[in-house]
């Protein structure tokens, strides 16, 4: 088995990556577009290029029968620069699912999607059946794609499916320039005994999921022997408040001295603290995985 990990040097490709790399009936082919760290074995291929290049795609992809898409403009950067938005998330996106027809039909292809296709308003619990309508450019380009594989499937052309994630925590470092930076953040100071003030109520309300979780349901999604007809759909996450999820951390690390503090900014508390409870009976009845506890979620996310 061969499969393609297209995004390996990010967050998630690493990971995904490294779980992969430890089994020896897999042969591994990463791609990304700088040079990136990777698994060194003879089973593992390294590509450092544009997905969008025809010719990086020839060789990354030949032989692959599994391929997982997680390269992608996010959030914030495709806002603020749409061009780049609509070649990577749009344009190249779907020419990689047009390449993978003509070149290998069939093909079980992964790719992530985002929780940013739903509204601003949602009910509680959000389910399977919620309606869609992303207000964001990221969410709005991820839903087209979702389409797009769909169709490919439905007419047999791939083998595709869409996965949504939540918040993927604890990168080490995030972006300050992300919205999101202070959710990952926040394990980090409270692990290194730093203060930090968080820009939401303790009663706002988020969708979380570890890093270790999210990376192996992507691998899942890749080995299911068949996935039927629902083709895009959300993942397991936990819906947490912030007041929960500091009481996990402050038991994981009950020594720190880190001091948290709670300014709530409007603009934030209505993009990522007014989440309702989530229920995601697909992913459940395929067998995803899901952080059963908050405090299971601190242990994987900075494992």
């Amino acid at each position: 088995m061969k499969v393609a990990v297209i995004g390996a040097g990010g967050f998630v490709g690493s990971r995904v990556a490294g779980i992969l790399a430890g089994d020896p009936a897999i042969e591994l082919s990463l791609l990304d577009r700088l040079a990136f760290p990777h698994p060194e074995s003879p089973r593992v291929k390294a590509v450092v290029g544009d997905f969008a290049d025809p010719t990086v795609r020839e060789k990354a992809l030949d032989g692959a029968n599994k391929v997982i898409l997680l390269a992608a403009i996010l959030g914030g950067a495709a806002e603020a620069n749409y061009a780049l938005a609509r070649r990577v998330n749009v344009n190249a996106t779907l020419g990689l699912f047009e390449f993978l027809r003509e070149r290998a039909p069939g093909t079980r292809l992964v790719f992530a999607s985002t929780i940013a296709v739903y509204s601003d308003r949602l009910p509680d619990p959000v389910i399977d059946a919620t309606a869609l309508g992303p207000t964001m450019v990221y969410g709005a380009q991820k839903l087209m794609m979702e389409v797009a594989l769909s169709n490919f499937a439905v007419r047999g052309w791939l083998d595709g499916v869409s996965l949504r994630p939540s918040g993927i925590m604890a990168r080490d470092g995030a972006d300050a320039a992300l919205k999101t930076a202070f959710m990952s953040r926040l394990f980090w100071c409270v692990k290194r005994g730093e203060d930090i003030a968080l820009p939401v109520a303790p009663e706002s309300r988020t969708w979380l999921t570890s890093i270790e979780t999210v990376a192996r349901n992507f691998i899942h999604a890749a080995m299911l022997p068949e996935i039927g007809p629902v083709r895009a759909f959300t993942l397991p996450a936990l819906s947490l408040t912030f007041a929960e999820l500091v009481a996990a951390l402050k038991r994981r690390f009950p020594n720190s001295s880190s001091r948290i503090a709670f300014a709530p900014e409007p603009e934030i508390v209505a993009l990522f603290g007014s989440y309702p409870h989530l229920e995601t009976a697909t992913a459940d009845r395929l067998g995803f995985l899901r952080d059963e506890t908050a405090d299971v979620l601190v242990e994987r996310a900075l494992s």
